[in-house]
């Protein structure tokens, strides 16, 4: 009897281990939005375009590795992986607070990725591992709710911890690194995926890193250099190159970074160009909402942060009502609203704002209809990605899924600092934020017929055996 409730008990400890990495994972994202001026200010005044890297060359080299690193955990160990990718991304964290110059801390960011890169899939891997399979949408549901979780508590903790210093929103992430280490160690067996014999696509995990970063790059410095200058147009040549040497890579390695087997599954596939033009629109508005804060109406670190909370805290409320209704509504239903909303609130945001701060009316209602958007739209949109996907095949889709966030990510940040560019007058700035309000709205909208294909059916499904066998005869040369 107590080896039986020990194995029951087992799933529920393995889910609050890797949860908590989740966590700690999401939660950085929030707390290094409100520290962007104060970087800044410490740096000499470095420029919005220069500090835009914080937070995409972090997002770039994530989305790169995320897949491949979760098959190396899949075939050599995925509690070994999880346990690494928690050592590098705390002890990064740490080298990010130690930081003396921005490039340095660009660059620690880097490593801090790819720390994030090998925990985020091996987490939910372990999770799917040691989970029933009747429980498992739940399980993932609850993984994901953590994100959301830390979103809700990001804003006030990196503005709290801002007061002191922005060292210190990286310094925090070391101790809950070490629980999760240490907790690790004691709950989480290994799992591995013993019919993997190659190694993955790391050259096309490469050609991501390029291209996204090269089209990252063209945008954000497109304004300073010219839309038409050789370097502007280098970048975006370097970008479509690196994307077709990708996608080559992906139809002809046995281990692709991005299986096209998969892009048949129509849920899967829907889920993927939701995921990306919903981050596109995201990851814009809440930038542009903590710029506007900081820059126009002038509030600090700690009143920006309570002031960015409210739309958060929608999101795990508005999660488990999405969790309620799931099994009475089509998922695609649910993301589409979800999108509707938040591409509503930005456009309600921006007709609202003006010089002078009026928080409750001007920026409160449409941030609160963002929110409930997201924690509608976010968690379906994962779950709904790996609704149809074979079994062993479950970790991989997610993990490209999160890929599609966060290259939607770089890209929307990056459109939304070419479109602010640097203002010299209240009215440059009021025109520009504008300007990046309809963008985040337009994005969002179209998220929502994406988000209607989730449900399609796909026209011929594979298996896993289907694609153990296009692996097998794509590796006989």
């Amino acid at each position: 009897m107590a080896n039986h409730s020990q194995a029951e008990a087992r799933p529920t400890k393995v889910l609050a281990v890797t949860s908590l990495a989740a966590f700690m994972a999401s939660l950085d994202l929030f707390i290094v939005n409100v520290a962007f001026d104060d970087i800044g200010r410490d740096f000499h005044g470095a420029s919005l375009s220069d500090l835009s890297w914080v937070l995409n060359a972090y997002a770039i080299v994530y989305a790169a590795l995320l897949v491949p690193f979760g098959r190396l955990a899949d075939r050599f160990g995925r509690r070994a992986g999880f346990l690494a990718g928690v050592a590098v991304f705390t002890a990064a964290s740490a080298a990010c607070a130690a930081s003396g110059s921005l490039w340095e801390l660009v660059a620690f960011r880097i490593l801090q990725a790819a720390g994030a890169a090998l925990l985020t899939p091996t987490s939910l891997g372990l999770v799917l591992a040691s989970t029933p399979a009747a429980q498992r949408v739940k399980a993932v549901r609850i993984w994901a709710a953590t994100g959301a979780l830390a979103a809700a508590a990001g804003p006030v903790v990196g503005g709290l911890l801002v007061q002191a210093s922005w060292r210190w929103v990286f310094i925090v992430n070391v101790p809950v690194g070490v629980l999760a280490l240490v907790a690790g160690v004691r709950v989480i067996a290994e799992s591995r995926d013993h019919t993997l014999t190659r190694l993955p696509d790391l050259v096309g995990a490469l050609a991501l890193t390029i291209a996204v970063g090269a089209l990252s790059l063209g945008l954000v410095k497109g304004s300073d250099w010219g839309w038409t200058a050789w370097s502007t147009l280098a970048a975006f040549v370097v970008a479509v190159a690196g994307t077709g040497v990708f996608w080559l890579r992906s139809l002809r390695h046995p281990l692709p970074v991005v299986e096209p087997a998969l892009l048949r599954i129509g849920s899967f596939r829907w889920a993927n160009v939701t995921a990306l033009a919903f981050s596109v629109g995201f990851a814009a508005a809440l930038l542009a909402q903590i710029l506007w804060l900081r820059d126009v109406w002038h509030y600090s670190a700690l009143r920006t942060g309570l002031a960015v909370a409210p739309g958060p805290i929608m999101v795990p409320i508005f999660a488990g009502v999405a969790q309620a209704v799931a099994h009475r509504t089509k998922a695609g239903r649910l993301g589409a609203l979800g999108c509707a909303l938040f591409a509503a609130g930005s456009v309600l945001i921006l007709v609202s704002v003006g010089r002078t701060p009026q928080y409750v009316t001007e920026i409160l209602p449409g941030w609160i209809l963002g929110g409930i958007g997201v924690g509608l739209a976010l968690p379906t949109i994962l779950s709904a990605g790996t609704s149809e996907l074979p079994p062993d095949r479950a970790a991989t889709g997610s993990a490209v899924v999160n890929m599609s966030r966060q290259i939607g990510a770089v890209v929307g940040i990056s459109v939304l600092v070419a479109l602010l560019g640097t203002p010299s007058s209240y009215g440059d700035a009021h025109a520009a934020f504008q300007h990046g309000w309809w963008f985040c709205a337009a994005a969002m909208l179209l998220a929502v017929p994406a988000a209607l294909g989730m449900t399609a059916k796909a026209a011929v499904p594979d298996t896993g055996a289907d694609l153990a066998r296009r692996r097998a005869s794509s590796g006989r040369g």
